[in-house]
């Protein structure tokens, strides 16, 4: 199980990615244009540069987990931004994001279609 705790350390990448990219190759994007280790337990968070979802890296002790979401409909509603190749954000941001939730507003997208 994956929690996301308020110490959790997570990291977005602001520059836009291939999606096609898988666990390999995030990983060695992690290593060098963020300077971190990918080993560490931090989540990473990727988007390409349509903005229609997002992949997450995160690696548990015994494996790496790759999480993706793809929008159904519209695109992320924010975005951090930085001068710097990846920016670091708290637990409720990352729940913002997880579902497109505006951080100006603190409000979120509706459902596209109601289960």
């Amino acid at each position: 199980m994956i929690q996301i705790t308020p110490s959790s350390e997570i990291l977005v990448a602001i520059n836009p990615i291939d999606f096609r990219c898988g666990i390999e190759s995030l990983c060695g994007i992690i290593k060098s244009k963020f300077n971190e280790d990918p080993f560490g337990g931090k989540f990473f968070i990727f988007t390409n540069r349509h903005r229609k979802g997002f992949k997450i890296i995160y690696y548990d002790g015994q494996g790496f987990w790759l999480f993706q979401k793809r929008f159904s409909e519209g695109k992320l509603v924010w975005w951090p931004s930085s001068e710097e190749e990846v920016a670091a954000i708290d637990s409720k941001n990352f729940l913002l994001l997880l579902y497109n939730g505006d951080i100006k507003t603190g409000s979120f997208q509706k459902n596209w279609k109601n289960i």
